[in-house]
């Protein structure tokens, strides 16, 4: 297995040469030092790396260069290698924009030239990064190869899995020479897959979530048996309660089912969010989130399903699917909401094998050339559409209703007027689906004639309705009719607290009806529905959670 690439960027050569002398001394028995003298350039060394399945550590960039700064350069990179530390080298008059560029890029540090001596200005900042990267699932994930079958349900959730998770990995078709050497090399057959094989020769057939997750380094077990804080759910809302939870002193810990990121992680491009005037995928935002959040000290567990949350003296406790507990003063409960499933006919046959809901990057490079269908008319279907046309041959949108003005952002549906590969069908809803072992037609309905009209595809995505995650919450904490977790000042009516509520006060704005527990987010009713509110909530939640612990 090659050694993971450090690059290193300067249009100066005797800078230039510098830098990757000084890095390659140190670090060239581990690392594979890689230089270039223009942007672009630099661009396509790392498409080549990309291409061979290697890894990027570490990009340092020069700020000052003609054609592309190192700024523009670290934004284009991120795209290829998000989990690449980042440095950008600067004079000390450019400090003022390499401050600016921690929004921007996420830049992990700048460094001011000269550097030397490199023992006490350049080695120990390299040295804390590259620590850094190496402890993430990215670097655990060396070289993962993934065998299954296109039209395999079990196959895509594997691939779902380490994609949402942000592991790299490598797909083979079980009628590849390769596959077939891995799965005589397991013993496998092609009716056994998914087969997962890591760089050191482990390999799993059709893993679960828990097994994949400790086959490629995520956390499954938490360090302690009570935390001040434990939070449910990995999206904008859980990871902000994680981050500001951890950042203030309180013991942390976040449990998410699948992947951290929720909904926006699936996000292409989210434009509208504050400080990124470029905009910033979901999966780059989770990953900035994430890594801020183990900064702070948080735990994060992966593959965690709650089934049960009950209170128990002062402590509230957490019951997972696999039998375990984990008690905490207090609760944040940020599951959100899950997309609802399509009921026309013939639809759920083909979950995982050419329907999908969500966007389903995983899929894209897949759409190549073909008719790609999305069924939704909010900014999550806008997004995927922008997202999807890229690959496909043309993308169509179906809503219900006559455009899009109701439910989507201005700024999206004004980008999908420029796009010419996507058409939005107003009045348009699926009938039908059928195909042999996996979607290869649907049956269109206008919602206002009743006519239909059948098309030829294999790609549907699905991004229609929002239910929240709170089944398991029946009977613990009072929810609306939509199942939604009513909070605050909602639950006082006509002057009366909630039924069974304790205390003496009425409960907290984003308090539930158990006292200690609060719910952020999506999943809360009421709330509203976008990245920047749910962050906030998060936020808000622990400043919350303070007040209650300071008055038991």
């Amino acid at each position: 297995m090659a050694n993971p690439v450090i690059l290193t960027l300067d249009d100066d050569p005797a800078v230039s040469r510098a830098v990757a002398r000084d890095i390659r001394r140190r670090y060239g028995d581990r690392y594979r030092v890689v230089r270039a003298s223009s942007g672009p350039e630099a661009l396509e060394a790392l498409r080549e790396v990309k291409l061979r399945g290697e890894q990027v550590a570490l990009l340092l960039a020069d700020y000052r260069m003609p054609e592309m700064t190192g700024i523009e350069f670290l934004e284009a990179a991120m795209d290829l290698f998000p989990a690449a530390r980042r440095v950008l080298l600067t004079a000390y008059a450019d400090t003022g924009a390499a401050i600016d560029a921690i929004n921007l890029v996420d830049l992990d540090h700048y460094l001011l030239k000269p550097w030397h001596p490199p023992e006490e200005k350049l080695y120990p900042v390299v040295d804390s990064l590259l620590e850094a990267w190496s402890a993430s699932p990215e670097a655990a994930a060396t070289e993962i190869r993934v065998v299954g079958h296109r039209w395999s349900a079990e196959s895509f959730a594997v691939r779902d899995f380490l994609a949402r998770n942000l592991v790299p990995y490598r797909w083979l078709l079980t009628d590849d020479p390769e596959a077939g050497r891995l799965l005589a090399a397991a013993g496998a057959t092609t009716g056994d897959v998914p087969l997962v094989v890591t760089a050191d020769g482990k390999a799993l057939v059709a893993p679960s979530e828990a097994e994949l997750a400790g086959l490629v380094g995520l956390n499954v077990t938490p360090t302690a048996d009570f935390y001040d804080l434990v939070v449910v759910g990995g999206g904008p809302a859980g990871l902000g309660a994680a981050v500001y939870g951890a950042s203030e002193g309180l013991r942390t810990v976040l449990v998410e089912r699948l992947a951290t990121g929720g909904q926006a992680g699936q996000s292409s491009r989210i434009e509208n969010y504050l400080g990124f005037p470029d905009g910033v995928s979901g999966a780059q935002l989770t990953d900035r989130a994430r890594r801020q959040a183990l900064k702070f000290g948080a735990e994060l567990l992966s593959t965690r399903e709650a089934i049960g949350l009950e209170e128990a003296g002062s402590a509230r406790l957490l019951r997972f699917s696999d039998g375990q507990t984990l008690a905490a003063h207090s609760v944040v409960l940020a599951t959100g909401v899950s997309y609802r499933m399509l009921g026309a006919p013939g639809l759920a046959d083909f979950t995982g094998r050419g329907v999908f809901y969500g966007s389903a990057a995983s899929e894209a490079p897949s759409c190549v050339g073909e008719d790609v269908y999305i069924v939704g008319g909010a900014n999550s279907a806008g997004q995927a559409a922008v997202y999807f046309s890229r690959y496909a041959e043309r993308v169509h949108l179906l809503i219900r209703g006559a455009d899009l003005t109701a439910s989507m952002s201005q700024y999206l549906i004004d980008q999908l007027d420029r796009i010419e590969q996507v058409t939005v069908h107003p009045f348009t809803e699926v009938a039908h689906a059928a195909g042999d072992g996996h979607l290869q037609r649907l049956t269109l309905r206008d919602t206002r004639t009743g006519e239909q009209r059948e098309v030829d595809t294999s790609w549907l995505f699905v991004f229609i309705g929002a239910e929240p995650r709170t089944g398991w919450l029946d009977g613990t904490l009072l929810r609306d009719e939509q199942g939604f977790v009513v909070t605050g000042p909602d639950l006082v009516t006509g002057g009366r607290r909630p039924p069974g509520w304790s205390l003496r006060r009425d409960p907290y704005h984003l308090e539930s009806s158990l006292p200690g527990v609060f719910a952020a987010g999506d999943v809360r009713a009421a709330s509203v529905k976008r990245v920047a509110s749910a962050v906030g909530e998060g936020a808000m939640a622990v400043s919350l959670v303070h007040r209650y612990l300071e008055a038991q």
